[in-house]
């Protein structure tokens, strides 16, 4: 087992782990929180935004390991893959790091912080309404943009693993 194989498969691994995380937040988490009334909503995306937000180390390790092992692998088979072997893998990394990282970096994490920062106590019920709607509509659509690629990525390097 040389360093590409290494890398490929924690790159697998973790990737597939994030993917998992995504899709159980667009199947499960969202859809049972989103039976809550706006307070109950906003409260508990908080509180679990929080656990993150606090560098949580397990989802630490796993979402920058993640990025970490998919551009070693990507690095450690530019000398050792074929022209398109290689171009297959480099095109897969991209697609992670546009459509998931990326994604969560400028979508996601701002409209975590700002969820953050209300005070869920001071507000009336209109306005809980109106910050659950600019919230949890947008959020749940990039979060499913977020899932479908991962898995997309996850199943990729399955069959580039295989494959090598």
């Amino acid at each position: 087992m040389d360093l590409l194989d290494v890398f490929l498969i924690l790159a697998t691994f973790l990737c597939s782990l994030v993917a998992g995380f995504l899709f159980a937040f667009a199947i499960v988490v969202m859809v049972g929180i989103g039976t809550l009334d706006d307070r109950g909503f906003l409260r508990a995306f908080q509180v679990m935004d929080r656990v993150i937000q606090n560098n949580q180390p397990v989802f630490v390790g796993l979402w920058a390991g993640s990025v970490i092992a998919l551009i070693g692998a990507v690095l450690a088979g530019f000398r050792v893959l074929g022209g398109g072997d290689w171009w297959l893998l480099f095109s897969v990394m991209l697609v992670y790091l546009l459509g998931v990282q990326l994604t969560t970096f400028t979508i996601n994490v701002p409209l975590n912080n700002r969820l953050q920062r209300l005070d869920l106590n001071a507000l009336d019920d209109a306005r809980l309404q109106r910050e659950r709607a600019d919230f949890e509509t947008p959020w749940v659509r990039w979060n499913m943009s977020r899932t479908v690629w991962s898995s997309l990525v996850s199943l990729s390097l399955i069959l580039i693993t295989l494959r090598l």
